[in-house]
């Protein structure tokens, strides 16, 4: 029986699971939506930015596990997937993107919206190859399904309208190869047996856990009992580790707090657990480390390495813990944690304390009644900047909590579209997009698609009319704080425009009520919050050069007439000055 190549795509698609494609809708890409149209078990979720259909693909991926789709008519409707692509790749999401092109026969004659979309999402992709002939399929649609699922990553087809709507001729072949169980990576025993003796050697062993220990918690916390080992963790690895943890000592990175800083710099033995931790400057190059690693290509590129272990991280504890001898003398464990805790109560947890009358409200203290007033099982997507921060320090994981965001290609904008994905993917639980005014000005017309679809996503915006990260990038940098500040935007109104719930927040003792009772709704909610435009983000470690910076900029910003403003500001952050 005669079918087009986009009803085999698309039947490809269901096979593999996917239960929904984002995008909008465009000439060359007719073909392809007709085809979701008339299939049973597939549906067309239309976004009004092909940048946030990307970003909602991942958002599925990034709580599912299973393979999404996007898809994106001819040149600068494709073109705008690219950002959220290059996020869910570096995330390693299965994603498969339709790319749809231009005609054929004019590919290469600077036709109308003529670009080479099979060339330009290389970077962002495991997979992207053009289809110019119904000859490729099944055998190409299917090879680049694989690549999306087995790799995990962004899968591409460029795929002209014509060739989408020419009919293919079923030889009987499979739609899909059946998907084998993932495997499990073990690693060389003597690895395994030189990581041991070294930590049975080592008098004070840390271990600093990332993304890659998922499903490994019980494990990473039977090796740091028997080790005597402080745990810290970078920001993706925090919803992974930190969670019923008796030796977390907190995160480090621009974004860190807590103790965990000083427990991997006076350590002898640091062990790197499923971390591709990209700042090299947090990372001590003066302690003997040791790297476990599923991905050989992370061992030893972004600091030192002595001992590099290549394996899953449960399989190689299975195999490590029995060599591990446990050590009697646990001082520095003990120092460690009392250490943590005493920051956490005296500068991070300073912020949260004697502030319902303090106005604008602090961003931390809005975090933390968030954190409170939300579902056991919520899935938290968080925009790029400041967000990041207070997501970091005050979200409590807890084994069932998701966090997803722009982690590695730290993106802005993210937060909503990755929460349209994740509400598509379980709309019976609780889904709160934490969200920057910045962020969400970005793509604010995806709360039209909140409306049309009627998702249940609450749309937390910490709103403090500026772009908080960056203006202390530019402070530490010594540069006065310059085109970060935006007019006041009365987000509520723009949503009640658009027919969504919403309430105003500029007293912090309205705060818990209007987050209990935004949460609570049924369908969609925004709840603005006016926050504190000068408070800052201090981080675990700071250099001479910074502070330099900071007050050289100050000392810029008040000739420049602006006291008043360095004086607030300072106003805003004495809490981060520890107090006996």
């Amino acid at each position: 029986m005669a079918r087009t190549v986009a009803d085999h795509l698309v039947d490809q698609l269901v096979a593999a699971g996917v239960e929904r494609v984002y995008g909008i809708v465009g000439d060359s890409l007719n073909p392809v939506v007709d085809a979701v149209r008339r299939t049973e078990g597939i549906d067309w979720v239309h976004v009004r930015h092909e940048e946030a259909a990307a970003f909602a693909a991942a958002g599925e991926a990034g709580v599912t596990g299973r393979l999404t789709a996007c898809a994106g008519s001819c040149g600068p409707g494709n073109l705008h997937l690219i950002n959220g692509l290059y996020d869910a790749n570096r995330s390693g999401l299965p994603v498969l993107a339709i790319a749809s092109h231009i005609p054929s026969a004019e590919v290469g004659t600077t036709f109308f919206q003529e670009t080479h979309p099979d060339r330009l999402f290389t970077e962002a992709s495991v997979y992207s190859e053009l289809i110019s002939s119904p000859l490729q399929v099944p055998r190409v649609t299917r090879t680049a399904i694989q690549h999306a699922v087995a790799t995990p990553g962004v899968a591409v087809l460029t795929l002209p309208g014509d060739v989408a709507d020419a009919e293919i001729h079923d030889d009987g072949a499979p739609i899909l190869i059946p998907g084998a169980c993932p495997a499990r990576l073990l690693p060389n025993e003597a690895d395994v047996a030189a990581l041991a003796e070294a930590i049975n050697a080592a008098t004070k062993v840390t271990l600093f856990v990332g993304a890659g220990a998922r499903g490994a918690h019980d494990a990473v916390l039977q090796l740091a009992d028997v080790a005597a080992a402080p745990v810290g963790h970078s920001l993706r690895g925090k919803e992974v580790i930190q969670y019923d943890n008796p030796f977390d000592v907190g995160m480090s990175g621009l974004l860190g707090y807590g103790a965990c800083q000083e427990a991997m710099e006076s350590a002898d033995l640091l062990v790197l657990v499923g971390t591709d931790f990209p700042y090299t400057s947090f990372l001590p190059a003066g302690v003997r480390t040791a790297q476990i690693d599923h991905d050989a290509r992370h061992l030893g590129r972004r600091t030192r390495l002595d001992l590099p272990v290549h394996g899953d991280v449960a399989e190689t504890m299975r195999l490590l813990i029995p060599l591990v001898q446990r050590k009697k003398h646990r001082k520095f464990l003990d120092s460690m944690v009392k250490k943590h805790d005493d920051l956490m109560g005296k500068v991070v947890g300073a912020y949260t304390r004697n502030v319902e009358k303090t106005v604008p409200i602090h961003p931390e203290y809005a975090a933390v009644v968030l954190d409170e007033a939300a579902a056991d099982d919520a899935v938290f997507t968080v925009d790029t900047g400041m967000n990041n921060v207070w997501a970091a320090r005050y979200l409590t994981p807890n084994g069932r909590r998701r966090v997803v965001g722009s982690f590695l290609h730290g993106s802005m904008a993210n937060a909503l579209p990755h929460a349209i994905g994740a509400a598509f993917a379980d709309p019976d639980r609780q889904v709160v997009a934490f969200a920057g005014d910045g962020g969400l000005s970005m793509l604010l017309g995806e709360l039209i698609t909140l409306r049309h679809y009627d998702l249940p996503v609450k749309v937390v915006v910490f709103n403090n009319a500026s772009l908080g990260m960056v203006k202390l990038e530019m402070l530490v940098e010594g540069l006065p704080a310059h085109a970060t500040d935006s007019p006041p935007v009365d987000f509520r109104a723009v949503a009640l425009a658009l027919g969504i719930p919403a309430v105003r927040v500029e007293n912090p003792r309205d705060l818990r009520k209007a987050l209990t009772d935004g949460l609570a709704r049924r369908g969609p909610a925004l709840i603005d919050v006016v926050t504190d435009p000068n408070a800052l983000s201090i981080p675990p470690s700071i250099t001479a050069g910074q502070i330099r910076g900071f007050a050289t900029a100050m000392t810029k910003q008040i000739l420049g007439g602006g006291m008043g403003e360095v004086m607030s500001m300072a106003r805003s952050n004495l809490r981060n000055v520890p107090r006996p």
